[in-house]
C-alpha cells in the first residue's frame, strides 16, 4: 500500500520549508547543477531531503522538517572561526548543530509549529537520540550517502589517501547495513571504488 503523506496542518509545514529554503538561498557558495549556479546549502538540503524519503518513504513530518533544515545557513560559521585541529574540529561541529537547532527552532516557532514537535526536530539536528532512535538513523544515513554520493569523488582529488580511507571508514562506522547495500550500488570513478575497497577491507 502507497503511504500518502499528510502533514498535521499542510499549509503550516509548507511555510516552514520555505522559511528554510528561503534562508538556505543566501548561501554564497555556489554549486553548479545543471550548467545553472544555485547556493550550495539549498541543494544541500534537497539532496539530504531525497535520501529521507528514498531510505524512509513515510518519514515523519518532524524527519522531513529536520533533513530540510540540518545545514541551515551553515556558511555563517566557517570552519576557519576554529582552531585547524582535532579538538578545533570537534567544537565547531558542535556549535554548527547547536546554531542549526535554534535557528530552525525559532523559524517553526514563527510559523507556528508547537513546543514538543519543535523539540523533536531539534533532537534530530542535534543527533542527541543517535543511534537508538531509528529516526536519527534514517537521518544519518542520508548525510553519509550524500557524502558518499556527492562529495566524496571531489574530496579525493585533494585529500590524501590516508586521509579518505579514515574519513570513509569513520563514515561507513555510523552507517546501518542497509544504507552500506545502497552506498555500494552508488555510481564511483574507478579510483573512488579502489579507495573505498582499501578502506572496506582494512
Amino acid at each position: 500500500m502507497n503511504h500518502v503523506f499528510q502533514p498535521e496542518n499542510a499549509a503550516r509545514f509548507e511555510a516552514a520549508l520555505r522559511r528554510f529554503d528561503e534562508e538556505n538561498t543566501q548561501d554564497p557558495n555556489q554549486v553548479e547543477i545543471n550548467g545553472l549556479r544555485q547556493p550550495y546549502e539549498l541543494v544541500y538540503s534537497m539532496w539530504l531531503t531525497e535520501w529521507v524519503l528514498r531510505l524512509a518513504p513515510e518519514a515523519s513530518e518532524e524527519l522531513r522538517l529536520a533533513a530540510r533544515c540540518q545545514h541551515l545557513r551553515r556558511w555563517m560559521i566557517p570552519r576557519s572561526s576554529y582552531p585547524m585541529t582535532r579538538p578545533g574540529y570537534l567544537q565547531w561541529r558542535q556549535e554548527l548543530k547547536k546554531f542549526h537547532a535554534e535557528r530552525a527552532g525559532n523559524i517553526l516557532r514563527e510559523v507556528g509549529y508547537p513546543e514538543e514537535r519543535i523539540a523533536r526536530v531539534k533532537d534530530l539536528v542535534l543527533k542527541r537520540l543517535f543511534p537508538q532512535d531509528p529516526e536519527s538513523r534514517v537521518l544519518e544515513d542520508a548525510l553519509c550517502l550524500v557524502f558518499l554520493e556527492r562529495q566524496f569523488g571531489e574530496l579525493v582529488q585533494r585529500t590524501s589517501e590516508e586521509k579518505m580511507i579514515n574519513a570513509v571508514q569513520k563514515t561507513w562506522r555510523k552507517m546501518t547495513p542497509a544504507a552500506h547495500e545502497v552506498a555500494l550500488k552508488l555510481a564511483f570513478t574507478p579510483v573512488e571504488k579502489a579507495l573505498l575497497e582499501r578502506a572496506l577491507e582494512a
